[in-house]
């Protein structure tokens, strides 16, 4: 008969997994320094310290390089909501929430960074990006009722498809600087999304039915975090329009992937239930 397991003993039985995965993360991240991205030779002060006030010529960024970079902003900027959803299903004790402190400090480094080099470079109207930054924190973040196993997945499908997004920001080649912040945001990203998918291979190994039943329930129902963008428009439509995140590719550039590097195809560990959330998986793709 299938192991099923509840949340708290997965959550016991993967500290172990989640402590070496922890330590193997901080080991190959990058320790870059935020400040050492922006032009801060470009900073002039605004009226209210008696300069002057941004106006859209001085932005020297494309529309599109802008609107990713602002994105940007307003993603890694809530990420106190963030931090409030993945903490409460995880464990406050022990690597589970050392991870949780980890991932949201890097996730702010990522808002450092880029709201400085938009104020720095005015790329973008300082209040309007306040004033959604406002609205998007007061609006914060709920996840969907998820077991432990379902919100791993999740997360590791959020950061693969965070990565898609900031190699085709850097991919746009306009601005050599925006590119390497884009390149160095991507590399987190990636480097996130392996911290889940390891950790939810090693849930496999426990419980490989109820794991293929989790992978399967969040891909059905899987969507980028979006926000509401100044002039109220909607991030999902106009970053697919503009080639940056297109849903439509999805499957290949995020699902595939991670869905290779857990052998979905060739797994053979699986009872009725499993092949039932396999069979249900292909047949999305």
């Amino acid at each position: 008969m299938p192991i099923e397991k509840d949340d708290s003993q997965l959550l016991s039985e993967l500290a172990p997994v989640v402590d070496e995965n922890l330590t193997r993360h901080i080991a190959e991240a990058d320790g870059w320094q935020p400040h050492d991205l922006v032009p801060w030779d470009q900073g002039k002060n605004f009226a209210f310290m008696g300069g002057t006030d941004w106006s859209a010529d001085q932005s020297t960024l494309s529309d599109v390089e802008a609107l990713a970079l602002t994105v940007g902003v307003l993603v890694a900027d809530n990420v106190p909501a963030y931090h409030r959803e993945i903490a409460k299903h995880l464990a406050l004790v022990g690597p589970w929430w050392r991870w949780v402190g980890r991932w949201t400090a890097e996730e702010n480094r990522h808002s450092i960074v880029l709201r400085n080099y938009l104020m720095v470079t005015r790329a973008v109207d300082p209040v309007a990006l306040e004033r959604a930054r406002m609205d998007e924190m007061v609006r914060g973040y709920a996840m969907p009722p998820m077991h432990l196993i379902e919100m791993l997945a999740n997360s590791a499908l959020e950061e693969k498809a965070a990565a898609v997004r900031h190699h085709n920001t850097a991919a746009l080649g306009e601005d050599a600087l925006v590119a390497v912040i884009a390149e160095r945001l991507a590399a987190d990203d990636e480097l996130q999304s392996l911290f889940y998918r390891n950790i939810v291979e090693a849930a496999f190994e426990l419980v490989p039915d109820q794991t293929m039943r989790a992978i399967a329930s969040r891909i059905a129902a899987f969507d980028v975090p979006s926000v509401a963008l100044p002039g109220g428009t909607d991030s999902t439509a106009v970053l697919a329009e503009a080639g940056i995140y297109d849903p439509a590719q999805q499957g290949e550039k995020v699902f595939a992937p991670l869905l290779r590097s857990w052998n979905i195809a060739g797994r053979t560990d699986l009872g009725a239930e499993g092949e039932k959330a396999r069979d249900e998986l292909s047949a999305l793709l």
